[in-house]
């Protein structure tokens, strides 16, 4: 059975031909649905799904220019269902090598018709399953995960957030969280820590900024709550830290981060 990311683009300011099908009556594993071709394009970076359906009941442009984003970076088979039944949108889901098209009205039996028709696994010529999109999914994970770290690395001085990280640059929050603790085996707050705090005792023993700049620079304002996280973490205070492993410290503009 497919593992099916379902995008539905239907514009429910129109009137919906027929009866609406139930989704729910889907004969799938697994299935996530999301309502905009961007929630779409993230899901499908972040995760390999076996197929996609896209409804696109009164919304055929918009479908079929995430049809062309897809097909840009994958060869995962598609399904179109809700559109229109001119001969102009089905030429142009063919051009996209749509799987199949399914006009309104339709119902949800005859689409899982169409499911049952298309194979979960795509094979190779040796009759071997073919991963390659699997690597590609997993490079576009890899990619994130890295552009988030780098993001962190750069603005770790700040009060900043997996969220708004998230926001920024345009990724799935929940999803990011999920992808981020399986990359890293450990959650974001404490890759988070670790990175703060390995940098503060990098700061004490290399350079002879008070420890209050130290601080500032790897983002806590509160002097206190900083003491109280590093010995959490290092075992001493940042004070006995720099006296035990300080032979190395070299002078550096007070205040330079």
């Amino acid at each position: 059975m497919h593992d099916v990311l379902f995008v539905d683009l239907e514009s429910h300011d129109e009137a919906t031909p027929g009866i609406r099908p139930d989704w729910n009556e889907l004969r799938c594993s697994r299935w996530r649905c999301v309502r905009s071709s961007s929630s779409a394009m993230q899901f499908i970076a972040l995760e390999p799904y076996t197929l996609v359906i896209i409804h696109a009941l009164g919304s055929d442009s918009a479908g079929l220019e995430l049809c062309a984003k897809i097909r840009s970076v994958s060869q995962v088979p598609i399904i179109v269902t809700g559109g229109s039944t001119d001969f102009y949108w089905t030429r142009k889901a063919l051009q996209l090598q749509v799987n199949d098209y399914l006009p309104a009205p339709f119902t949800v039996e005859e689409l899982n018709t169409c499911l049952r028709m298309i194979s979960p696994a795509t094979h190779s010529g040796d009759g071997h399953p073919d991963n390659r999109l699997s690597h590609v999914h997993a490079e576009k994970e890899d990619q994130v995960i890295q552009e988030v770290k780098e993001y962190l690395k750069d603005s770790m001085y700040q009060n900043i957030t997996l969220k708004e990280i998230a926001e920024r640059m345009h990724f799935n929050y929940s999803y990011l969280v999920q992808k981020f603790k399986f990359h890293e085996k450990m959650t974001f707050n404490e890759y988070l820590l670790q990175q703060r705090m390995e940098k503060a005792k990098f700061l004490l023993t290399h350079t002879d900024m008070k420890i209050y700049e130290i601080a500032d620079a790897v983002g806590y304002n509160d002097m206190d709550w900083f003491y109280k996280k590093f010995k959490t973490y290092a075992g001493v205070s940042a004070n006995m830290y720099r006296k035990l492993h300080g032979s190395r410290t070299v002078p550096v503009a007070s205040g330079q981060h």
